[in-house]
């Protein structure tokens, strides 16, 4: 008997993907392709160097090497003024889910095309979604104009990432995977991206954490996180991505803690997701989905308590207040006592 596809509504957002080992050689001709004559390059500090290497036959008009994480608003606003004084017509940008999310904050009020290079796992790259950050606070939203015209893919240019920093990634890519298996506004598609995200991140990043220069290892991450990028695109995020956005405002670094959240969220929706649940144990080849991916992030020695990573025990309690402040959708109705058992489990690191 044929099962009843549910109504469902997929956007595809329109990017080109550039994926391989050495695909950072089409970057110029990726510029030409868009036709753009003065490139403002952003990287973070650390990545100055390599940017000006790969971008040597580019029409560049200038570079913004200060990206940081949170994208503040003071710096945001610093990059903005370069590109109009500038003159620039597209925005290359090489580097994580900040370098990124530069390129798009600048995008946002001048509507300049963005090339991305992303050189981590975050899947920034894929999606619409936008953010900044002031006075403690980070204001976030979506917006078709800052979602990159191209993406390129290159494993090569992960090898230098730390086999700690790309696991913390992965897990954060993973959780935009699951989210997108139990979204109110998911669909079939989306749901075969996130299931196969979740098999390719599972199954390479305990390889690049062995060997972090095995390329095809790290092919497969960025395969994975691409798809994870793709996921979180164009559904909804559910009370993992809001307990970590809440935990956050407390100063917790964001991979890391996507990582620690996650197992214990998808106890709290295990019974509510029954279908997600089943197809995560199917990707990571586990009896029990949570269980499952609480034991790959310590299989690649990831932190496990909040604790371990700034959290204070005295302020569970208010965070669990901010979380279930503002309804939104869930697979399990959010509230409080349930919340706040699921951050205690989280803060002492128990084996879900």
């Amino acid at each position: 008997m044929a099962v009843p596809v549910r109504p469902f509504v997929y956007d595809g957002l329109p990017s080109r993907v550039v994926f391989g080992p050495g695909s950072i050689r089409n970057l110029p001709d990726e510029v030409t392709r868009l036709g753009a004559k003065r490139v403002v390059l952003i990287s973070t500090p650390g990545r100055a160097a390599m940017v000006r290497g790969i971008a040597t036959n580019l029409p560049v008009a200038g570079t913004f090497d200060k990206a940081v994480m949170h994208t503040p608003i003071e710096l945001v606003n610093e990059a903005r003024a370069l590109a109009k004084s500038l003159g620039a017509d597209c925005c290359v940008t090489v580097g994580g889910g900040s370098t990124i999310g530069f390129g798009k904050a600048i995008a946002l009020t001048s509507g300049l095309a963005v090339i991305a290079v992303p050189t981590t796992y975050s899947g920034s790259e894929m999606t619409t979604i936008w953010g900044t950050s002031a006075g403690g606070r980070k204001q976030t939203g979506r917006d078709p104009r800052v979602l990159p015209k191209t993406v390129i893919y290159d494993p090569q240019l992960t090898l230098e990432l730390p086999p700690a920093t790309s696991a913390a990634s992965g897990m954060n890519a993973i959780a935009h995977c699951v989210e997108a298996l139990y979204a109110h506004d998911g669909n079939p598609i989306i749901s075969l991206m996130a299931e196969e995200g979740i098999r390719a991140l599972s199954r390479s990043l305990p390889a690049v954490a062995a060997n972090p220069a095995d390329v095809a290892s790290r092919s497969e991450a960025l395969y994975g996180a691409w798809l994870a990028g793709c996921t979180i695109s164009t559904t909804s995020v559910a009370l993992h991505h809001k307990l970590c956005h809440v935990l956050g405002g407390f100063g917790l670094p964001h991979a890391e803690t996507h990582s620690i959240v996650l197992p214990h969220a998808m106890r709290y929706n295990h019974d509510a997701a029954a279908e997600a649940m089943a197809r995560i144990q199917k990707a990571i080849q586990a009896k029990d989905a949570a269980a499952g991916i609480y034991d790959l992030a310590k299989r690649l020695g990831l932190p496990m308590r909040l604790a371990d990573i700034g959290m204070k025990e005295a302020d569970l309690e208010r965070a669990a207040r901010i979380a279930v402040e503002a309804p939104y959708p869930n697979p399990r109705k959010v509230e409080y006592a349930p919340v706040l058992e699921l951050l205690h489990y989280a803060y002492e690191g128990r084996r879900p």
